[in-house]
């Protein structure tokens, strides 16, 4: 027997379904709302806040006058859609996997982009931006948006928050949300290993410490504004990337130990950094998320994992090519991503960006679900 009976001709058929509808689905709707509104106010974190380097960046380098851009084919072409989105990958990237491991959606928009808003960014949004450090003289290498203009951007974000749901829930979202911090690379191989000025000032020591004192003072700047779970990244082994390989002619092309031991150095102040700010600013709790380990071992026993190799990257050679040197008319970009540890030379692909997140999410960032 059907659910609905046929109706008598004569009868306004379509206005009497529509009402059958209404009675039928109205307070399933509301009922479903109001569920969906509690399992949001019991959340651990309700948001996902993004502050970094092209290893976070999601577009927002689409939107500045930089040449450090990634919003063409072939990046994103794994992505949902086929589409390239601005960030430095094949695919998806950290913050997205770890949006959708806490529940959340599974990308975190970036703040300036045009096709989203502040409904968007209620429940993550990302301001890192491609080529910044923690060093205003390393965002100023390629004319990108300095950590300091990311604070700024986070303010205003504040104000649309605020406005767009009270005073209260916005408060409440904000000092619940996860702060991610990833950034760091650049200040040594984009500008302390290139350029003469730091290197004058700062032996490699100093300098570690000069950023540190940096990445202190940014998360208690973000403290003062709420913040009270913080996500502390640390560096890769940035000797292994294949453009730091390419240049090691006399090494053979193997890893540049000095840069994987000062990426060690510098991990190890900021884990120290990680244990004093605890213990200064009450009620925060601040983590160290450190890929180093995880993505040396895959990089050293790339087949472990699936993958065929992890010196050279997926995107054109795989030994120099970044940004607009990777371009869809380069006939040597591999055919399946998913074989090689970096996708460009610069950045991991996808696959080893979820395997990479999936290890801080369960080894340091699952305090926080």
């Amino acid at each position: 027997m059907p659910f609905f009976q046929p109706i008598s001709p004569g009868f306004p058929q379509k206005n009497i379904l529509v009402e059958v509808m209404a009675h039928m689905y109205t307070p399933w709707f509301f009922f479903v709302q109001l569920l969906i509104l509690v399992a949001e106010s019991r959340a651990k974190v309700p948001a996902l806040i993004v502050f970094g380097d092209s290893t976070v960046d999601a577009g927002n380098n689409n939107q500045i006058s930089t040449v450090l851009k990634s919003n063409f084919v072939p990046y994103g072409r794994d992505f949902a859609g086929g589409r390239p989105t601005g960030r430095f990958s094949n695919g998806r990237i950290p913050p997205d996997f770890i949006s959708e491991a806490f529940g959340l959606k599974p990308t975190v928009p970036a703040y300036l982009d045009p096709n989203y808003n502040i409904s968007d960014f209620a429940t993550g949004v990302n301001f890192a931006s491609a080529g910044t450090g923690y060093d205003n003289q390393t965002s100023d290498v390629l004319s990108v948006i300095p950590l300091w203009k990311e604070l700024e951007y986070y303010k205003e974000y504040q104000k649309k928050l605020r406005a767009y749901l009270g005073e209260e829930k916005a408060n409440e979202i904000l000092s619940e949300s996860l702060y991610l911090m990833s950034l760091g690379t650049n200040d040594f191989l984009e500008n302390y290993y290139i350029f003469s000025g730091r290197p004058s000032q700062y032996t490699v020591r100093q300098y570690e410490d000069f950023l540190v004192g940096i990445a202190g003072n940014f998360i208690k700047e973000i403290y003062s504004l709420g913040a009270r779970k913080v996500s502390l990244g640390g560096l890769p082994p940035m000797g292994c990337l294949p453009l730091e390989r390419t240049t090691n002619f006399f090494g053979g092309s193997e890893c540049i130990e000095r840069y994987n031991n000062v990426a060690m150095e510098f991990n190890g102040k900021l884990n120290t950094l990680v244990g004093k700010l605890n213990k200064q600013l009450p009620g925060i709790k601040v983590v160290l998320s450190n890929p180093y380990s995880i993505l040396l071992q895959i990089i050293r026993k790339p087949s472990s994992y699936g993958y065929e190799n992890a010196a050279v990257a997926c995107c054109a050679t795989g030994m120099f090519e970044m940004g607009y040197l990777c371009n869809r008319y380069d006939m040597l970009t591999c055919s399946d991503a998913s074989k090689y540890v970096f996708w460009d030379s610069f950045h991991p692909t996808e696959k080893t960006n979820s395997i990479i997140s999936d290890h801080v999410v369960k080894t340091v960032l699952k305090v926080f679900l």
